[in-house]
């Protein structure tokens, strides 16, 4: 497919980066033009990705970067801020899916990472999240696509926030169930199949750097902790908020007001059937979320549970979704698939 666009992916071998080039390779407005990787230049997109046996690209080496509108660097953290200045000068736009840009400045940085090697840009990064951030992408050059745990729980939070019922000194109290995918390709003993299968693992119990992240663009501090479970893609948050008594139709109110006009944004709070509350095996293979909250009158507290596909709302669809209302495109171009059901682990 052709489009008026050309793209270039730093690092297409791993999964996020796959699923980048599946969505750009269907993309109506953009032609994916180069793939990079170290560990397989040469090699045909299809050897690591059999879904892209059609795509008839090959790895190129990282260090040749031709001249492109968009490039999305798809990279290990500390990559991309040490080469932003060669990815600026081969693209009008770039896209980062790893953790560089994403905090707003380098106090945060000095404090959650090892600092940061580009601190000026910071304030020129636009985070990549459209339902939070939408009128500041339009012509951005540089963008951060957010976390996959942290745009799950901002995604499920925001509206309390812009409603009024969650306020900076409430307390909320988060936890983020993850599929193995989000560990990478990669790979550790932890992730390896007989370590990672039938497991429910607290792997990040507190200081998990999607914490920052969720605090800088929520305005709330949070308890934050992480469990590695047995599905290969998903993140399902579950955020328990403790504020003032509040209905279930203020929260309808505050939701559908937040999220009427969003093209990806599904509300399932309750009602009939299998599926009454958000769970990532709905939203597989897509760039949805689905969020659905409860009142716990009795506890002083709202629960407020949001599921996403990781390596498509939390990754490769967010970056592709934020390019094109960046580009003024239709922001759900390339975006449009409806998942499977049923589906086994996702």
């Amino acid at each position: 497919m052709t489009g008026s666009y050309t793209a270039t992916v730093v690092g297409g071998s791993g999964f996020a980066g796959g699923e980048l080039c599946a969505i750009l390779a269907d993309h109506p407005d953009v032609t994916l033009t180069a793939v990079t990787s170290r560990s397989y230049e040469n090699r045909s997109l299809g050897t690591v990705h059999p879904n892209l046996r059609d795509v008839d690209l090959r790895f190129t080496d990282p260090t040749e970067l031709p001249s492109t509108d968009l490039l999305f660097a798809v990279t290990p953290h500390g990559v991309t801020m040490e080469r932003i200045d060669t990815f600026r000068e081969a693209a009008d736009t770039v896209v980062d899916l790893s953790a560089d840009f994403r905090l707003p400045d380098a106090d945060a940085y000095d404090e959650w990472y090892d600092g940061h090697d580009a601190p000026a840009l910071l304030d020129e990064a636009v985070y990549g999240l459209p339902e939070l951030g939408r009128e500041e992408l339009p012509g951005a050059e540089l963008i951060a696509a957010g976390g996959c745990n942290a745009t799950a729980v901002l995604l499920g939070l925001q509206p309390l926030v812009e409603a009024g019922h969650l306020a900076a000194d409430d307390r909320v109290v988060v936890d983020v169930k993850v599929g193995s995918s989000e560990g990478g390709a990669g790979g550790s003993r932890a992730g390896s199949h007989p370590e990672r299968s039938g497991v429910v693992r607290p792997y990040a119990p507190t200081g998990h750097r999607h914490q920052a992240e969720i605090e800088a663009y929520l305005g709330v501090q949070t308890a934050f902790t992480a469990h590695a479970v047995d599905t290969t893609r998903g993140a399902a948050a579950t955020c328990h908020a403790f504020v003032d008594p509040v209905s279930k139709r203020d929260l309808w109110d505050a939701y559908r007001e937040t999220y009427e006009e969003e093209p990806f944004v599904d509300l399932v709070a309750g009602g009939s059937g299998v599926y009454r509350y958000p769970e990532p095996k709905s939203v597989a293979g897509t760039n949805r979320v689905e969020i659905g909250f409860e009142v716990d009158a009795d506890a002083g507290r709202v629960v407020v549970f949001s599921a996403i596909d990781n390596l498509q709302k939390g990754s490769a669809g967010q970056a592709v979704h934020a390019a094109n209302v960046a580009l003024g495109l239709d922001e759900t171009a390339g975006l449009d698939s409806r998942g499977l059901h049923p589906v086994g682990a996702p």
